[in-house]
């Protein structure tokens, strides 16, 4: 596989090498020993979600409380999307910044969130199905949202009627979540991932 950093720090683009012949294709979409060399800690993957989308959907921006926060590995299995990874760490070199990648079932890229990077996406197909590999279990209460449509992000969705979920529409601009204390600390992030590297992090299950 080829492993690209994204401009926002802890984020990979995931190119996957695709072995086809007559009967079909296989790959390999996640190696836990090539993410430990390349990250310094493992990435333990607990939770697998599934999701599919109409065209024009809009999913995010979402990210949970660090520490655990969760830690993602996401691809498209069928249809195509516009990913983006936001910066949403306070104090981060990065922060409030975002780069987008098509993922789709041609190409089969995935990308690599870190904890404290907000994740979203746009269905640029009927039916686009997203896998999402997290290092953590779901906990209500922990994950939070930012408005995706926020105007000081700026992101470029490829669609004229952005369709959300109600809570995603109600989710806060990136300033207005920053007030509240909603984000996570760029330093917080950094001294979880120093732990974990050696060997001395816990999981936070509350």
């Amino acid at each position: 596989m080829r492993i690209r950093p994204l401009a926002v720090g802890g984020a990979l683009e995931i190119t996957p090498v695709q072995h086809r012949d007559a009967r079909g294709m296989l790959l390999e979409c996640y190696r836990r020993d090539e993410f430990a060399r390349l990250l310094g800690h493992p990435v333990e993957l607990v939770q697998a979600n599934l999701s599919t989308s109409a065209r024009g959907v809009v999913r995010g921006i979402h990210f949970a409380d660090v520490p655990p926060g969760q830690a993602k590995l996401v691809t498209c299995v069928a249809g195509a999307v516009l990913d983006v990874a936001v910066d949403l760490r306070v104090g981060s070199p990065t922060f409030g910044r975002w780069e987008a990648v098509r993922l789709d079932d041609e190409d089969r890229r995935a990308v690599y969130l870190a904890e404290g990077l907000g994740h979203a996406f746009c269905a640029l197909t009927e039916g686009a199905t997203m896998m999402y590999l997290c290092s953590a279990e779901y906990r209500p209460g922990h994950e939070h949202g930012v408005d995706p449509l926020d105007p000081s992000l700026g992101i470029p969705w490829p669609t004229t009627e952005p369709r959300l979920s109600g809570k995603d529409a109600a989710a806060p601009g990136l300033a207005a979540a920053e007030a509240a204390g909603l984000l996570p600390g760029y330093d917080d992030c950094r001294a979880y991932l120093d732990a974990r590297r050696t060997g001395l992090g816990t999981r936070r299950t509350n």
